[in-house]
């Protein structure tokens, strides 16, 4: 190779690496963080210097026999929490998002005010768990404030409480799903060398 070939070889191999930094590792990255971020979801924590467990859902504890009191934390029959985390790559760049309004209190925790609205949700959950109507729950809750004790069971017991809670404030505990990681900063390290490697020795 002389020294004219050495040269146009060498502006391939800058051109191809600047391709690969530009287009491609924004996408590959995406893809990784994508599936490190839902792999959270499956492990039940966040992954950051080993794996760090969500604090359990109280539905999980409530004894509830429905199909939503068994899902795990931060699971749920739909899964838009888990669906939603998507990958947006630009030129040198990759944004990891997810844009549900209620993603950033699940990932950061937060003090949530009790509102009339949420205890009008939980008393129809309440009901709902009980096994009634909900049209026949307002009515009977108009005649009397208690329902009959064999109507209630571990799940109607934890709305009942949510519903009748004297707090003014409910904290959310942090379970983070999403945010830097050294797990995934080191495969994303080593696939980039992959890749560079791949195009300067082929």
């Amino acid at each position: 190779m002389d020294i004219k070939d050495f040269v146009n070889l060498s502006f391939l191999k800058a051109a191809a690496l600047d391709a690969l930094m530009r287009v491609r590792m924004p996408v590959i990255v995406g893809r990784m963080a994508k599936d490190h971020f839902q792999d959270n979801f499956r492990l039940g924590g966040f992954v950051n210097g080993g794996l760090h467990r969500w604090v359990e859902s109280r539905r999980l504890s409530s004894g509830g026999s429905s199909a939503a009191s068994r899902y795990p934390t931060l699971l749920s029959r739909r899964n838009n929490l888990f669906k939603s985390i998507n990958y947006y790559p630009g030129l040198y760049s990759v944004r990891i998002a997810n844009d549900l309004p209620y993603a950033s209190v699940h990932n950061w925790g937060a003090d949530i005010p009790v509102t009339d609205r949420m205890r009008r949700f939980a008393w129809a959950k309440f009901y709902e768990a009980a096994g009634r109507d909900n049209k026949k729950a307002k009515s009977k809750r108009k005649k009397k404030s208690a329902p009959d004790s064999k109507l209630i069971n571990p799940e109607a017991s934890f709305w009942k409480g949510m519903a009748l809670t004297k707090k003014t404030v409910i904290k959310m505990p942090q379970r983070q799903f999403i945010g830097d990681s050294r797990e995934l900063n080191d495969a994303i390290a080593a696939r980039l060398e992959t890749e560079i490697r791949k195009i300067l020795y082929s």
